[in-house]
């Protein structure tokens, strides 16, 4: 047997890079390869370099809510094809391949919880359902949402990650912009607080609606936000534009968003926020120390 056959077969039985198991994590900012438990244990944030990979929403939950204390509203709703669209498949496939992937019928999760004992309603998108984007089925959960905080005198928590409108609907998906839009101006006018939190990516007609009205306005470490691609809007306007202008840190430094919050940060963060705006608080002491 010659070099280049024994060569030929060693190179057969080794993995390349790309088939790395799946219980290692690469991590796309500093290429580091971890073992999976590492990186889940610190809720999908690089040990190494602190790049916040993307997490799912049922992990979200688990992160930003107290154990055991969520319950989730809105499950039954189901998306329908009222335009029977096609692309490259049709819109039922899509949703059905969706519902498949992910074991949810949208890309939004809507219910009550506690974060460190204050009460609040939780949004939170699934950017794994059809890129999270915006649908009627996800702008009618969002204002039932609302709704329920209103009536329990709750805050409302928004966790956008999403590509935006959903085209398969067209104006269907186009009107939950300003649907979600008014039933936030019905929140404002009961004073009751709204903080946003736009993770990777928060993008269209996500970032034009619901996702900017936050009384307060955070954003993960390195989230992409903006309304079109860079692509598109250089095409549009001719010109070069700045180095990571639709990052966290450059909407931050243009005062376009309140902060900039680690995830490992964030649950404290705004059961804090929450406080300090006047959300109800499941202790009667803390409101008690509030007044005196």
């Amino acid at each position: 047997m010659g070099f280049a056959e024994i060569f030929s077969k060693i190179r057969k039985t080794q993995s390349a890079p790309s088939e790395a198991p799946s219980h290692w994590v690469k991590c796309s900012a500093c290429q580091s390869l971890m073992y999976y438990k590492e990186v889940e244990q610190r809720f999908n944030v690089c040990p190494k370099c602190g790049f916040h990979m993307r997490i799912s929403a049922t992990k979200r939950i688990e992160q930003l809510s107290d154990e055991g204390s969520f319950v989730e509203f809105d499950a039954n709703l189901i998306p329908v094809d009222p335009l029977k669209f096609v692309d490259k498949k049709s819109y039922k496939k899509r949703i059905e391949e969706a519902e498949e992937k992910t074991g949810k019928h949208s890309s939004v999760i809507c219910g009550t919880c506690t974060i460190e004992g204050v009460k609040v309603q939780l949004v939170v998108f699934d950017f794994a359902f059809m890129g999270g984007s915006l649908g009627s089925v996800e702008g009618e959960k969002i204002v039932r949402a609302i709704h329920r905080a209103i009536a329990a005198k709750e805050g409302l928590v928004i966790v956008s990650a999403s590509g935006g409108a959903r085209m398969q609907e067209s104006t269907f998906s186009l009107l939950q912009m300003s649907k979600t839009s008014a039933a936030l101006a019905k929140l404002a006018e009961a004073k009751l607080p709204y903080i946003s939190i736009l993770t990777d990516p928060t993008m269209g007609g996500v970032s034009a609606s619901f996702a900017f009205l936050g009384d307060i306005i955070m954003a993960e470490p390195g989230a992409l936000v903006g309304f079109a691609g860079q692509r598109v809007i250089k095409q549009t306007i001719g010109a070069d534009l700045p180095e990571g202008f639709q990052k966290a840190e450059f909407l931050l430094e243009h005062g376009l968003i309140d902060m900039i919050v680690t995830r490992e940060e964030m649950k404290k963060t705004v059961a804090d926020l929450m406080k300090l705006l006047g959300a109800h608080c499941k202790s009667d002491d803390f409101e008690l120390r509030l007044k005196a």
